[in-house]
């Protein structure tokens, strides 16, 4: 009932209260400092910045430990965060992928985090984690500033937190985040559900697979490290994640690095006639 009412919300507040558009001026400085939105074409860029203005219109931004968020800061993050939606039919029906939280919470620098972890003997251990980012399982996403800030110089490298951080609220929706979100209708031609979850991990177990092998290669023997972000080699839904950063940031190195993942992400960010189902 909750999620019913959340959509009912949703579009009474669209029908009634018509959604602030983005100022050009800002919005032209934000596709001018990273390329991959440059790259777009120019009705991709009008339907993203609609989607940005609905984003900035649901969510709330928090800066932790004094720092400000100016509209410029908020503007960069709605549109690296609505990035994947870009293919998915109505902003508002797309956005409803993102209704399961309100919060971004942005830091000044990197963050700290407290971790617990219990050994095979029961054992729990206490460490502290440095984080970029973070997304929370129906919770708020946490990002760093200077990591959002330095999107536009870090796409030749394939790395972007914000898509990382909201393509880990895409797989959270299939349940828990294990590196396959909840999959389109008709997905690569499947004829169910189950038809569907086997096309996609037959194209992304070997490709997670072969890219472990290479970063424990660089790690233990001195190999040359892979292009794509070592950490996506610490677990499958992590590989999605920085998989997905590099598709959208530098589709075409990406394209060289693992073609056999372009047809599954293309299948499930660009769906047959742009639909797809929340």
């Amino acid at each position: 009932m909750p999620a019913f009412w959340n959509r009912l919300r949703n579009r009474l507040r669209t029908t009634i209260a018509p959604v602030p558009d983005i100022p050009a001026d800002r919005w032209l400085d934000t596709v001018r400092r990273h390329p991959f939105l440059q790259a777009l074409s120019l009705p991709e860029q009008a339907k993203l910045r609609a989607l940005a203005a609905l984003f900035l219109d649901r969510k709330e931004f928090h800066g932790a430990h004094g720092l400000q968020v100016s509209d410029a800061m908020a503007i960069d993050i709605a549109a690296q965060a609505c990035l994947p939606l870009l293919h998915w039919g109505d902003p508002a029906q797309a956005l409803g992928w993102y209704d399961d939280f309100v919060t971004i919470v942005v830091h000044p620098a990197e963050a700290v985090a407290l971790r617990k972890a219990q050994d095979e003997a029961g054992v729990v251990h206490e460490y502290t984690e440095v984080l970029a980012g973070e997304a929370m399982e129906r919770g708020p996403v946490m990002l760093s500033w200077p990591h959002v800030e330095g999107a536009g110089l870090n796409a030749e490298q394939g790395t972007n937190v914000v898509i990382h951080e909201f393509v880990h609220k895409l797989d959270m929706r299939s349940g828990h985040a294990n590196g396959c979100p909840p999959l389109p209708a008709g997905f690569l031609g499947a004829r169910g559900v189950r038809e569907a979850h086997e096309r996609w991990w037959a194209a992304w177990e070997p490709a997670y697979g072969s890219f472990r092998e290479a970063v424990i290669k660089a790690e233990r023997f001195g190999a040359e490290w892979p292009w794509l972000d070592a950490y996506g080699a610490t677990a499958p839904a992590e590989f999605f994640a920085v998989a997905c950063e590099a598709y959208f940031v530098n589709r075409a190195r990406f394209a060289l690095e693992f073609p056999t993942l372009m047809a599954p992400l293309d299948a499930l960010y660009r769906p047959a006639g742009t639909s797809s189902s929340v």
